[in-house]
């Protein structure tokens, strides 16, 4: 089997499975795989996941920049985006010199950005992430208005084997980068192949230290090549220059497209110089065979090395209408995220915990400081204790796991009474949603006025013993405004 088509698999394989994990809203891909979105490289380096990050340097070492076109799902829709224009226009690309000094300037204020907490700026140019919003904001609500239909048909010859799920907007502005994000690279890589990876990438551009010196390369044999330039035209990295018979390894993704298109044997994916290439063509296809199972063999253990234990933790939905998302001095962050500060500095802005979340509460914040970050409102439901997907599922740490009792028990906020809003004083009914809801036992109904307890009872707020999880703010029946809403804590607290 050639190298192109062992990378074709194995991508495929990457590619669809991470493309699940952000459109599944059953909770199912999660369980299986959480691990594809832990193996990325500036998520594992957040969240300090030592194995993660190790075995991806020595893959690196070894294969070369595989990680871009195997493991990276940015980079491998990029891929077959470039795909499309070869089949558009054959031999399309052309060489061109390395741009170090834009790269290594991108890279640095990337580096710059993450230490001084610009999380806006990190999340424009993290690859993953911008997948993840793609997937999130563009695909996702494609996928359930498919998923509806089906749901619709189902239902008419009474089957179960689908069910319906709301379709809605999380975040205009989100939906609008990454529509943008969607279109740029998407023209870019039609026109130019790996442009934006080998230009822009910091994440590439950090690999590329190391597959400088990587054992396994595309290398020439000068007296095979008969400088036709077809592995030229066919390099979407535009780092193979066929007149100097020169490949730049710091650019070279490992697509193996090169060696398909060279017609003559002159190029060969291997760990021997130049001169020793000759001595090994006899045994050029037991060498393949080994090197496609030392390629499969380390992505498969660098899978089973992020893998981790998950449940399956569906938290439900409580769904109320037309409501209008009261103004927060403070965000509310999830549960698991220790405090706003964490929050910014470590969360990438992939979305993934957004797409997961089964209470519809997470959405991407509009806000410049923590653009397309996840934030809590309740408008659609509330953050059920019972509920941890958000944090079996974040690949950076920013949410860390968490067990459902000490979610129970961790204070991200605490309710707030708006006396004008409240309907036993508005329209004179009695009420008692907050308080009947309330898991935690921190709201009770008192006499709006202590002198008259015929009267109208109007919820009383325990802050010590409110944990922010939002069932009172998303049951009022009060609109468009509720009555009592949650006001988000900088630090969380266990209580």
């Amino acid at each position: 089997m050639t190298l192109r088509k062992i990378r074709i698999i194995l991508a495929t394989v990457m590619f669809l499975g991470i493309t699940w994990l952000f459109l599944d809203f059953t909770g199912t891909a999660h369980t299986f795989l959480a691990w594809m979105a832990k193996v990325q490289l500036l998520e594992a380096v957040l969240a300090v996941n030592v194995v993660v990050i190790v075995g991806l340097l020595v893959l690196t070492l070894v294969f070369g920049r595989i990680y871009c076109s195997v493991i990276c799902p940015l980079g491998i829709m990029q891929d077959v985006f470039g795909w499309l224009g070869k089949r558009a226009k054959k031999n399309r690309y052309t060489y061109s010199k390395a741009m170090t000094l834009l790269r290594l300037g991108v890279l640095a204020v990337f580096v710059v950005s993450i230490v001084l907490g610009f999380a806006s700026l990190v999340q424009l140019l993290a690859p993953y992430s911008a997948f993840g919003r793609i997937a999130t904001n563009v695909l996702q609500p494609v996928y359930l208005a498919c998923n509806n239909v089906l749901a619709a048909i189902a239902e008419h010859y009474d089957s179960y084997a689908f069910y319906h799920s709301d379709v809605w907007l999380r975040s205009a502005v989100s939906l609008a980068i990454s529509a943008a994000t969607l279109a740029v690279l998407a023209v870019l890589a039609w026109r130019n192949g790996r442009t934006y990876c080998n230009t822009v990438c910091p994440v590439g551009t950090l690999l590329s230290f190391f597959a400088r010196f990587s054992w396994l390369k595309i290398r020439f044999n000068e007296d095979k090549c008969r400088n036709c330039s077809l592995c030229t035209k066919n390099c979407k990295a535009s780092c193979i220059d066929f007149k100097t018979h020169s490949v730049d390894a710091t650019r070279c993704v490992v697509c193996g497209d090169c060696i398909e298109a060279c017609k003559f044997g002159a190029l060969t994916y291997s760990g021997k110089s130049k001169k020793s290439i000759e001595t090994i063509e006899s045994i050029e296809s037991t060498d393949a065979s080994r090197r496609s199972f030392l390629l499969s063999s380390a992505l498969l253990t660098t899978a089973a090395l992020a893998q981790q234990k998950e449940k399956i933790m569906d938290g439900g939905l409580a769904e109320i209408a037309d409501k209008v998302a009261p103004e927060r001095q403070t965000p509310l962050t999830p549960p698991g995220s220790l405090s706003a500060k964490n929050m910014q500095t470590r969360c990438t802005g992939c979305q993934l915990c957004i797409s997961e979340c089964p209470n519809q509460v997470l959405r991407p914040s509009d806000d410049l400081m923590h653009l397309m970050q996840p934030v809590i409102s309740y408008e659609r439901g509330y953050c059920r204790p019972e509920c941890t997907r958000c944090s079996e599922v974040c690949p950076a740490g920013a949410i860390q796991p968490i067990q459902r009792e000490v979610k129970a028990s961790t204070q991200i906020g605490h309710a707030v009474w708006i006396r004008k809003n409240c309907v036993p004083l508005t329209d004179g009914v009695e009420c008692g949603n907050c308080a009947r809801h309330c898991p935690t036992g921190a709201i009770e109904m008192v006499p709006a006025d202590p002198n008259d307890e015929e009267g109208a009872y109007v919820p009383a707020v325990n802050e010590a013993r409110c944990i922010g999880c939002g069932a009172c703010e998303n049951l009022c029946p009060a609109r468009p405004f509720s009555a009592i809403y949650v006001e988000g804590h900088e630090v969380h607290k266990e209580i």
